[in-house]
């Protein structure tokens, strides 16, 4: 038996420490939510964490453009719709001005009604969104994925000659009612094409929308394998070191008292 070197006492104390580190360990765990509370923890998890959390944030960006990107195309369908139903307004009053039984008074009415609804689609042709033209012929680029990709929107021009033939045109004569309707039926044609140009837009954006959100659902599911904690299984190993060190301090204090059973031998 020794006295200077008490071999149990370090042996329980170093027990004790490594207890107590694990139980700090746990409880820094499960009061943050995460796995890895110090880089020390799991250097490669971290890393990998890292990259999955920025991938996360950029694939959530790209969902977000998308959607601006569908509403913008929204938009532009919304006035479509609108500039369809002056059109066909427009070309009932063509027909209705090549009556033969109509005055000319009567025809100056129409074309009253015709200018006013081809201003209408006039000042359509420079609406914006949130200050990008809706109605230019210029394409816009969509970011569609978080590493850069883009989809090009094609345009569309309500600038375009057919459209401002049919705006353009004057059905105060029977004549010219009846050069309108071709012009104004030349731009119902576009505006169908156009109307099926947004629509496609539309259409892949919402593919691409929901692809980017089922990515980012799995992204942040993988992630959460990494750096999340399991709340069970770390509550069981709470447990367990609480127990380890109560036990521990315990048999430190029987460890530090063994050497004074050395009194007896010098008494």
């Amino acid at each position: 038996m020794v006295i200077n070197t008490n071999i149990s006492a370090l042996t329980a104390a170093s027990n004790l420490n490594n207890s107590t580190n694990m139980l700090n360990q746990s409880l820094a765990r499960l009061s943050s939510g995460s796995k890895i509370v110090n880089p020390s923890d799991d250097p490669a998890g971290l890393a990998e964490s890292i990259a999955l959390n920025a991938q996360i944030g950029q694939t959530g960006a790209a969902n977000s453009n998308v959607s601006n990107a569908v509403s913008f195309a929204q938009t532009q369908d919304g006035y479509l719709q609108q500039v369809g139903s002056a059109l066909d307004e427009m070309s009932t009053l063509a027909v209705e001005a090549q009556d033969g039984t109509k005055t000319d008074s009567e025809r100056a009415d129409y074309q009253k009604e015709f200018s006013t609804l081809a201003g209408y689609i006039t000042n359509t042709a420079t609406a914006n969104f949130n200050g990008v033209s809706l109605f230019s012929a210029a394409s816009l680029s969509v970011t569609t994925d978080g590493s850069g990709g883009t989809y090009s929107m094609t345009g569309v021009n309500l600038g375009a000659s057919q459209y401002t033939g049919a705006t353009g045109a004057d059905i105060s004569t029977t004549s010219g009612a009846a050069t309108a309707l071709t012009s104004v039926t030349a731009a119902i044609t576009q505006l169908a094409t156009d109307r099926a140009t947004v629509g496609a837009n539309e259409e892949r954006l919402n593919f691409v929308g929901q692809e980017l959100g089922v990515l980012q659902t799995n992204l942040s599911a993988a992630n959460s394998q990494i750096s999340d904690v399991d709340v069970a299984t770390e509550s069981t190993n709470f447990a367990k070191y609480q127990i380890l060190v109560q036990s521990g301090t315990s048999m430190l204090a029987q460890a530090n008292q063994n050497p004074q059973s050395v009194l007896k031998l010098l008494s």
